[in-house]
């Protein structure tokens, strides 16, 4: 979790405290004013925690931006690859297929794909692929950003750094 997630957090259970102090039911006055602090900022942290580990789903057009800077030189905008050289992502059944299998391809490179581990967030990921797997005809379902982290794991892929160059290679 983030510094700026656990930062939310820590003002949504303090803000919820306050709330839960000075918004007391006629039900809540027959506890002790502990008990019902309590009950209201655990009820909060739960909300908060549920809401934070939710995966927020990568916006198309992140994807198609995503897409547009890193991989239509290669695909082309319109999905097609070029013959001999670049596969088309367009009714690629791969591309379509097993998302771990997809993602890993962006983590690893394959044949003449770079690997985009260190330029691309798993957030980035999840986008691009998201975009390519639901256009040109595809129907594949869109990752979250929480599958990418789990193909980097198992992959053992060192964990983006936000573009800065890793000691991998």
């Amino acid at each position: 979790m983030s510094r700026r997630q656990h930062s939310l957090i820590a003002a949504l259970l303090l803000a919820a405290g306050c709330a839960g102090a000075a918004g007391a039911s006629a039900q809540a006055a027959e506890k002790t004013p502990t008990q019902t602090a309590t009950q209201t900022a655990t009820q909060t942290a739960t909300q908060a925690a549920t809401q934070a580990a939710t995966p927020t789903p990568p916006r198309p057009a992140d994807g198609k931006a995503l897409f547009m800077k890193n991989c239509a030189a290669c695909h082309q905008a319109s999905g097609r690859g070029i013959p001999g050289a670049f596969p088309a992502l367009a009714g690629n059944a791969f591309v379509q297929g097993r998302a771990g299998e997809v993602a890993a391809v962006l983590l690893k490179g394959r044949g003449g794909m770079p690997d985009f581990s260190d330029s691309l967030s798993d957030r980035d990921i999840a986008a691009v692929l998201s975009f390519v797997r639901s256009n040109w005809g595809n129907t594949g379902a869109p990752l979250a950003e929480a599958e990418v982290l789990a193909q980097r794991d198992a992959l053992q892929v060192d964990h983006y750094n936000n573009g800065q160059m890793s000691n991998k290679h």
